[in-house]
């Protein structure tokens, strides 16, 4: 079992989409994992269910997660605004490359949560940078000529799902003409964010930061929902599949939420994994949601079996006056120890 969510955890790393198939049988549970060609191929019911990751209830069940690798996010510019930027990146499990020309302000010294900082002309760009199709840019160096070098590589090369600039929108006026009248294609610079972030007010470099964020978020989220997905998780916990990938793993169980209705913490593909000591790693929402599953969770390590378990919200909602008042239904999955584990160290021999 370690050994399939080692695979999963390499292919996103590798930026590769992976599709984690699970049948439910009596007998326990059975996983097959597809990466790359074989994930973007997988034949699943149209249209698809938006709040489920169950796609057949009999005669067994069959979950299917399918997962997204992490997005990546190009600055260009290292000054104050991308140093703001970084740490919500990284909490939103975007890769992060940061491109600037001065040592002094890109490095990995300067940002420990980027994956790649390249220190480089903005003249250059396009010996050291590719940017792709999937990729989010962000425009924000110390001055508009450098804006402008970089805006003229993003248009003249594949188009990002995500680009903007920062700037006054009478800077950027004058920016859009000058591009026209360079000859870039009029419908590219249509999709141009800029100025860049949603409109809230926003003066510091933080609160920049949350609002090029939160626009990036919405165009994010917009997508999934026009594919029909905007009620299930598909970007994964790296954390959490880190450890579920780790080599020296104890047992425990691993509890998904697999389907919700109503208004709930978390939506279908939220997971954790549970100990037997209480312990656990990742979230499906915290609060009630997780107090109803860890009993059954930790009954549930060492034996080999699955179970489905309804958390119904409505009743602890209207007590506590919380917001959540829907039901999530939650697969707990035992999963047993890694391999690389001895059953002298496993809490849960």
């Amino acid at each position: 079992m370690g050994m399939i969510y080692k695979r999963l955890y390499s292919a996103l790393l590798a930026g590769e989409k992976a599709a984690l198939v699970t049948t439910l049988a009596g007998s326990g549970s059975q996983k097959n994992l597809l990466t790359g060609r074989e994930a973007e191929e997988l034949s699943l019911p149209s249209p698809l269910p938006r709040d489920s990751l169950i796609l057949r209830r009999e005669p067994d069940s069959l979950v299917v997660e399918n997962f997204t690798p992490r997005a990546r996010l190009v600055v260009f510019g290292g000054g104050h605004i991308a140093l703001a930027v970084a740490p919500l990146a990284r909490a939103l499990d975007f890769d992060l490359v940061v491109y600037d020309d001065r040592p002094a302000f890109c490095s990995p010294a300067r940002f420990p949560q980027a994956r790649e900082t390249v220190c480089q002309s903005f003249l250059d760009v396009g010996r050291h940078l590719k940017v792709r199709a999937g990729d989010y840019v962000v425009i924000a160096t110390r001055g508009h000529r450098h804006d402008e070098d970089c805006l003229r590589f993003v248009l003249a090369g594949t188009d990002p799902f995500y680009k903007g600039m920062i700037g006054s929108k009478r800077r950027v006026g004058i920016v859009r003409k000058e591009m026209l009248r360079e000859g870039f294609p009029p419908e590219r610079l249509e999709t141009l964010r800029s100025p860049i972030g949603l409109s809230i007010g926003a003066v510091t470099p933080a609160e920049i930061a949350v609002s090029i964020l939160a626009e990036i978020v919405q165009a994010r989220r917009r997508a999934e929902r026009d594919k029909g997905r905007g009620s299930v998780e598909a970007f994964p916990d790296m954390d959490l599949l880190r450890f579920l990938a780790s080599e020296r793993r104890e047992g425990c169980s691993l509890v998904t939420v697999v389907e919700t209705r109503g208004s709930t913490p978390r939506k279908s593909g939220a997971q954790m994994a549970v100990f037997f000591d209480n312990r656990s790693v990742g979230s499906i929402g915290g609060g009630c949601a997780e107090a109803g599953v860890m009993g059954v969770a930790r009954s549930v390590i060492g034996t080999g079996k699955w179970c489905l378990e309804r958390v119904d919200l409505t009743d602890s909602a209207e007590e506590d006056g919380m917001v959540c008042g829907g039901w999530m239904e939650i697969l707990i999955d035992d999963l047993p120890p890694s391999a690389g584990r001895t059953d002298g160290e496993s809490k849960s021999a």
